[in-house]
C-alpha cells in the first residue's frame, strides 16, 4: 500500500463524513477520543495507552490504512511510543508539521478485534482472559499467535489449541520464533504440552538462524503418534510393578508415580489420556472407593520435615527478619538451586542478546575454560570493604566453590585519582580472612592495552565517537543529544590518538558508545581525560577507559561464565551486552541480585569520610562502622559474617536488615569458640575475713563449662576478691538474689559461699568495701545465685560500644531532617577502666572471650606489652529494646 499525504486523508475523512450527512470532524485533537482499550499496536501515549475508537483508527473506516498523529498542541515535541505487534516498544518523537506515516499490518487490523472474545475464544476463562490484557507483552503475543492461527483454522479455534497457543504466548522468550512455533500448533504437528516443552528448549537452545526443521521435529516427537492400545500398555506395565503396594494402600496411593512411569516409556503420549488410562485401571483394580478410602491419610511429622528440607535456598524476609530454616551457603548455591545457566549455554538466559558469531564464540569459550564455572568479585580499590560486600564475596567465590569452578579477584583499578595503596591491601586481606582465595588477582590496568585497541576497533564500526561535551553538560535526565555523534570515523580516530598523546585537557574530550541504556542515559562514555599517575602504569596513559567500557570486557578476556552484580548495575545490563556483541567477542551473562543493608547504619565511603572528619569515628575500622576491618576490630568472626548472608540467602530484592541479627550469628560462633574468662567492669573490693587457707588457692576453671574436655586455666583465689558493684544491694528490691544482708552468695568455680557481715563506706556514703565469711558450698543451703569474680586481678581498658546512629534509617531526610551528622548517639562508645583474671594475660590482638555473665570481648590492636585492650563484641543476649 502506498502511504497517503496528509491532507488526503483528512479530505477523504471529511468527504465522507458529508456523505454520511454529518458535520466535518474537526483537526483538532477533540477528533481523537481517548479510550482506555488497548489496540495492541500503534501510537500510544506514555501518560495513557490508547486514543482512537475501536475498528476505526483516528476516524478511518479502513483499518490497514496508514494514520497520522493527533495534531494536538498537548503532544507536539512530546515522546510517543510505537509499539510493534508483539508488545515491543520505539521511542518516536512529535514534532509541529511533520507527521509520520506507517503502514499497518495485518495484525494491526486484527488488534481492533475485541481481544476479551478473541481471548475467551481460545478457552479461557473470562477472569483469566481479563487477567492476560493486564500484562500488554503477553496479550499483545497472544493476539499475535492466534491471528496466526486463525489463517489455517478459520476464525473457531478448540480448547486444546487454545491451550497450547496461550502456553506458547507466555513462555516464548524469543518472538521471532512465534510464527514458526504457532505453525506447527496450528496445523496439528504439536498437539501435547510435552511436544510444546520439547519444541521452546529446542529454539532456547538453537537462538540462530535457519532452524534444522528435521532436527526440530525429530526433538519435538513431530510425527510420532502414540496409540490408545500402547497407554494402555504401560499403564498396565507401571501398575502390576506395584500392585502388592497398590492393594494394601489403595486409593492412598501415589497415583503420580503411576503416571511418571507410563510417560517415562511414551515420552509424546497426552497427559490427559494417561491420567484417563491409569483412573481407569485402579478402578478396575480396587474397585469403588469406600468410607476408608476417603478419609484423609494422616500426616506424619517426618513428611513436614522432608518438606522444610525441600524448601527453596533463600529465606522469607520479612520487616528485616529472616524466617523459615536456613540452607548453608553451599546448598544455596550448588548446581540448578539459582536456576543459572551453565557454561557455554548463555544463550538459554532470558535476554540475552545472539548475533551470527554467538555460538562460534561460545564454543571457542567452552575450548579454553572446558566447561568451568569462573566468577569475579571487581571492588574499585578506593575504598574499604563493607557488610554489603561480604555478600558480593560469598556470591561469587562461594558459586564458584560451590560448583567447582574459580574465581578472581579483579581490581577495578580505572580512577587514578581515589586509588591508594592501603585499599588494595585492606581489600586482600577481608577476602582471606573470609576464608577465601582466588584463582588469580588481576587488574584492569592488565588489559589496558587490549581495551584500547577495542576502543579503535569500535571507532573503526562506526560504534564510539569522540566528544567534546562537558561533564556538567551530560547530568540531568534528558542531557542534549551530542553534536558530534555523527562525526566521521577518521575525524574520531585522529583525536581519539590525540586525547592518548595528551592534547587535550581533563573534561575537554571523551569517548563515547553510540547505543541508549535501559534507564535512557544515552552514550555512555568509554573513554576519558586524566592526568594522575597510575599506581601500575605510573604516566604511560592520560586517558582511562570507564566501568561501562571496562567491566564487560574484562570479563570477557577472563572468560567469565557468570558475572554477578548488585541489582543497581540492571540498567548497564544492555551496555554489556552491546558493548561484546559489538566487538565480536565472548559475551559473558551479567545476573543481578539484591544488595544488603543494614538498619542503623551508614556504608557510603563518602559519608565515612565525613564521619572521620566530624571526629565522629576514628578511621574506617572503628568498631561502631559497619565495614570489615571494623567488624573485625570489634570481634566478629568472619564465620558470623558468612552465616549471616547465608541466612539472609541469595535473593534477588534488596534487603535491609536489623544489626541484632547479624549479632545473633556472632553469638552462635563465639560460644562454641571464645573460651570463658572473668572481668569486673566496676569493682567492688570483698574481704574474706575467714578465708580458708593461709595463701592463694589455685583455682582450675573450663574453658568451656559445657564441655570440659576442652581444657581449663587457672585462677587465682585469695582473701581479696573483687565482685560487680551491681552484685550487691543493701536495700534490696523483691526478687533480688545476689548479695545481700540476710542473702548469701556462691563465687563461681571455688565452691564457696560467701555471706555480709560489713559494709565499709567512705565519707560521701558510698560503699567502698564489705567484709563476708565463706564456707564451703556444700555445707549448708545452697544460695541462690552465683556470680563471677576477680583476684588478684590485670587493670585493662575496655571499649563498650552501643549504635552509631539512634535512628533506623539515618540518611533518610524524613526520618532524619538534620542528616546523618545530626543522628549520632552521643553513648556510642564508652570507656572503662576494668578487672580482668590474669588467664588472658598473653592474649594476642583479635583474641577472643567470653566475660562471664557480661558478653563477648576481643583484644584490640592498640592493646601493649602490660596494657591490653578489649572491644565489647556483643551482650551475651540481645537487648529487648533493640529488637
Amino acid at each position: 500500500m502506498v502511504p497517503r499525504f496528509p491532507g488526503c486523508k483528512e479530505k477523504s475523512r471529511r468527504a465522507k463524513a458529508r456523505a454520511k450527512g454529518l458535520p466535518p470532524a474537526s483537526s483538532s485533537a477533540a477528533s481523537y477520543p481517548s479510550h482506555d482499550r488497548e489496540r495492541g499496536d500503534g501510537y500510544e501515549a506514555p501518560e495513557k495507552a490508547g486514543w482512537g475508537a475501536p475498528g476505526h483508527l483516528n476516524g478511518a473506516d479502513d483499518p490497514g490504512e496508514p494514520r497520522p498523529l493527533p495534531p494536538s498542541k498537548d503532544i507536539i515535541g512530546s515522546p510517543w511510543r510505537l509499539r510493534s505487534p508483539i508488545g515491543q516498544w520505539a521511542n518516536v518523537s512529535v514534532q509541529a508539521g511533520n507527521q509520520s506515516f506507517l503502514p499497518v499490518s495485518g495484525a494491526s487490523a486484527m488488534a481492533a478485534v475485541d481481544s476479551l472474545s478473541l481471548f475467551t475464544g481460545l478457552g479461557l476463562s473470562e477472569h483469566k482472559a481479563r487477567e492476560t490484557l493486564k500484562n500488554a507483552a503477553l496479550s499483545a503475543q497472544l493476539r499475535e499467535a492466534a491471528t496466526q492461527a486463525q489463517q489455517t483454522l478459520g476464525s473457531t479455534i478448540d480448547k486444546a489449541t487454545g491451550t497450547l497457543l496461550y502456553g506458547l504466548a507466555s513462555r516464548l522468550r524469543d518472538p521471532r520464533r512465534l510464527s514458526f512455533l504457532v505453525s506447527y500448533i496450528a496445523n496439528k504437528k504439536i498437539h501435547t504440552e510435552s511436544q510444546l516443552s520439547a519444541a521452546l528448549e529446542y529454539v532456547k537452545s538453537h537462538p540462530l538462524d535457519p532452524i534444522d526443521t528435521v532436527d526440530f521435529e525429530q526433538e519435538c516427537g513431530v510425527g510420532i503418534t502414540v496409540t490408545p492400545e500402547q497407554i494402555e500398555e504401560a499403564v498396565e506395565v507401571a501398575i502390576n510393578r506395584h500392585r502388592p503396594q497398590l492393594l494394601v494402600e489403595r486409593y492412598h496411593f501415589n497415583m503420580g508415580l503411576l503416571m511418571g512411569e507410563a510417560r517415562a516409556v511414551l515420552k509424546w503420549a497426552d497427559g490427559k489420556m494417561i491420567k484417563h488410562e491409569v483412573d481407569m485401571q485402579v478402578l478396575h483394580l480396587l474397585g469403588p472407593k469406600t468410607e476408608t478410602d476417603l478419609e484423609k491419610k494422616p500426616k506424619v511429622a517426618k513428611a513436614r520435615l522432608e518438606e522444610i528440607d525441600r524448601r527453596t535456598a533463600k529465606d522469607v524476609v520479612e520487616n528485616g527478619e529472616v524466617a523459615g530454616q536456613t540452607l548453608s551457603l553451599m546448598e544455596q548455591l550448588r548446581g540448578e538451586a539459582l536456576k543459572f545457566h551453565k557454561p557455554g549455554e548463555n544463550y538459554k538466559t532470558p535476554g540475552y542478546v545472539t548475533t551470527p558469531h554467538t555460538m562460534d564464540l561460545l564454543k571457542q569459550h567452552l575450548e579454553i575454560t572446558g566447561g568451568q564455572v569462573r566468577t569475579r568479585f571487581p571492588p574499585e580499590p578506593n575504598g574499604i570493604l563493607h557488610i554489603g560486600h561480604a555478600k558480593a564475596i560469598n556470591f561469587n567465590f562461594g558459586y564458584a566453590k560451590a560448583n567447582n569452578g574459580i574465581c578472581f579477584l579483579r581490581f577495578d583499578d580505572t580512577n587514578p585519582e581515589k586509588e591508594e595503596a592501603k585499599f588494595f591491601t585492606a581489600i586482600c586481606d577481608m577476602v582471606a580472612w573470609l576464608g577465601y582465595t582466588p584463582y588469580k588477582v588481576t587488574y584492569a590496568s592488565d588489559y589496558f592495552d587490549q581495551l584500547y585497541a577495542w576502543a579503535i576497533e569500535l571507532i573503526h564500526r562506526g560504534q564510539a565517537y569522540v566528544c567534546h561535551q562537558r561533564g556538567e553538560e551530560l547530568k540531568g535526565h534528558n542531557p542534549l543529544p551530542s553534536p558530534w555523534r555523527d562525526r566521521p570515523v577518521e575525524e574520531s580516530l585522529l583525536l581519539f590518538e590525540a586525547m592518548r598523546k595528551g592534547k587535550f585537557a581533563e573534561g575537554e574530550a571523551t569517548l563515547r558508545m553510540k547505543l541508549v541504556m535501559e534507564d535512557g542515559k544515552m552514550d555512555p562514555v568509554a573513554y576519558r581525560v586524566k592526568y594522575t599517575p597510575h599506581h601500575r602504569t605510573g604516566d604511560t596513559w592520560c586517558i582511562y577507559p570507564t566501568y561501562d567500557y571496562t567491566h564487560c570486557l574484562c570479563d570477557s578476556i577472563e572468560h567469565i561464565t557468570h558475572s554477578l552484580c548488585t541489582k543497581e548495575f540492571q540498567a548497564r545490563r544492555s551496555s554489556y551486552f552491546w558493548l561484546c556483541n559489538a566487538l565480536d567477542v565472548y559475551c559473558p551473562v551479567q545476573w543481578e541480585y539484591g544488595r544488603l543493608n543494614l538498619h542503623y547504619a551508614v556504608v557510603s565511603k563518602r559519608k565515612i569520610l565525613q564521619l572521620v572528619a566530624a571526629g565522629a569515628v576514628r578511621d574506617w575500622d572503628d568498631p561502631r562502622l559497619f565495614t570489615l576491618t571494623a567488624l573485625r576490630r570489634r570481634g566478629f568472626p568472619p564465620e558470623a559474617i558468612n552465616n549471616f548472608c547465608a541466612r539472609v540467602g541469595v535473593t534477588v530484592a534488596q534487603t535491609t536488615m536489623e544489626p541484632h541479627l547479624l549479632e545473633a550469628c556472632v553469638r552462635d560462633v563465639l560460644n562454641d569458640t571464645a573460651p570463658r574468662a572473668m572481668a569486673v567492669l566496676e569493682p567492688l573490693q570483698v574481704i574474706i575475713t575467714n578465708f580458708p587457707a593461709a595463701k592463694t588457692l589455685d583455682i582450675q576453671v573450663p574453658n568451656f563449662p559445657a564441655d570440659e574436655t576442652k581444657g581449663f586455666h587457672q585462677v587465682p583465689f585469695g582473701s581479696i576478691v573483687f565482685i560487680e558493684r551491681t552484685d550487691f544491694k543493701e536495700e534490696p528490691e523483691p526478687g533480688y538474689k545476689r548479695l545481700a544482708w540476710g542473702q548469701s552468695v556462691g563465687l563461681r568455680h571455688t565452691g564457696y559461699v560467701i555471706e555480709l557481715q560489713r559494709v565499709v563506706k567512705g565519707p560521701s556514703g558510698c560503699v567502698e568495701s564489705l567484709e563476708v565469711t565463706c564456707r564451703r558450698a556444700d555445707a549448708g543451703e545452697k544460695p541462690k545465685a552465683f556470680i563471677h569474680w576477680v583476684s588478684q586481678p590485670l587493670t585493662c581498658e575496655i571499649r563498650l560500644y552501643e549504635r552509631l546512629f539512634q535512628h533506623k534509617n539515618p540518611e533518610d531526610p524524613a526520618e532524619v531532617p538534620g542528616g546523618f551528622l545530626s543522628d549520632l548517639n552521643p553513648v556510642s562508645l564508652q570507656v572503662v577502666e576494668a578487672l580482668v583474671d590474669c588467664s588472658v594475660a598473653l592474649a594476642k590482638p583479635f583474641d577472643k572471650f567470653q566475660f562471664e555473665r557480661l558478653g563477648y570481648f576481643s583484644v584490640d590492636p592498640d592493646s601493649h606489652q602490660g596494657q591490653l585492650v578489649f572491644n565489647r563484641t556483643v551482650t551475651l543476649k540481645e537487648d529487648p529494646g533493640k529488637v
